[in-house]
């Protein structure tokens, strides 16, 4: 028996590639290339592993050795589970420097918390919300944190630096994100949104009011309209930026004369709730 498929939805990262391109969302929502694994991503995911995992250890035992201990068999765990990740590194010597790396951030780390302080009320939580009228909303959120009074307190780890001043707006965007999904789901708003950066040791730290829920709200809804009207008109354009020179899909962006593959009007309806040329129809929403 196949399994259900599942409703369209908008998490933040996919709402990210929208805004960075358009094109880049069409091929990973809709079209689902395949992407090379990358060191940096990778890293982000074994050390938010390490992080998870650390709060299953007794209060006491949380420290950096600990932590450390587990990037190596955390990092078996990965390949053994997804076998191409046994190609990322091109030697031993390069693997072991990029696991000295991961262990440096966590460093990093226990120099902005002490985790023996701390008991999250939730990690990698899945949230998801059905919008009136709107897009299904779905994220995984690194770490809850509840306060004796109620309060609420998202953390989100980052393994990047900490953004300049004048950047910054698609973590902003992703934590007010989750802050609504929060507030609908638990009947409270977060007091303190807050990103670790474990390159640097930075801290981005936002206090959402109910304006900047009810903006954010919008924001979403407007970007799930530019969404849906794209997939109705099968139109995805490219928009180049900076970021191109990141991008594993530039053979298949007109932008840099690539070819992208023939659009599937199936496969929009599947990811999307709207088929091409239904210019009039409305995403699907349960």
């Amino acid at each position: 028996m196949s399994a259900p498929r599942r409703a369209p939805a908008l998490s933040p990262s996919r709402a990210g590639d929208f805004r960075q391109c358009p094109h880049l969302y069409r091929l990973r929502v809709i079209d689902r290339v395949p992407e090379p694994p990358s060191a940096a991503a990778t890293l982000g995911t074994l050390v938010h592993s390490v992080l998870e995992e650390l709060y299953d250890l007794p209060a006491h035992e949380r420290n950096e050795d600990a932590a450390t201990a587990m990037l190596s068999p955390l990092w078996d765990a990965m390949k053994v589970k997804d076998p191409t990740l046994a190609d990322l590194h091109d030697d031993k010597a390069a693997e072991q420097a990029w696991l000295a790396d991961g262990a440096t951030r966590l460093r990093t780390y226990f120099t902005m918390e002490n985790p023996q302080r701390l008991e999250p009320n939730a990690r990698e939580e899945f949230v998801e919300l059905q919008l009136p009228d709107g897009p299904l909303l779905r994220g995984f959120i690194d770490r809850v944190d509840v306060a004796p009074d109620g309060s609420i307190r998202i953390i989100d780890y980052k393994t990047g630096k900490t953004p300049r001043p004048q950047y910054g707006q698609k973590e902003r965007f992703q934590m007010k994100f989750y802050a609504l999904l929060v507030e609908r789901l638990r009947g409270r708003r977060p007091a303190i949104l807050q990103l670790l950066f474990l390159k640097d040791g930075g801290t981005l730290v936002l206090r959402p009011t109910a304006e900047d829920l009810d903006l954010v709200e919008h924001e979403i809804r407007e970007l799930w309209n530019d969404i849906t009207h794209a997939a109705s008109t099968g139109q995805f354009r490219p928009q180049k930026s900076k970021l191109c020179d990141w991008c594993h899909f530039q053979e298949l962006c007109p932008a840099f004369g690539g070819t992208p593959p023939e659009l599937d009007p199936d496969a929009v309806e599947r990811a999307l709730g709207v088929r091409p040329g239904a210019a009039d129809s409305a995403p699907a929403v349960t």
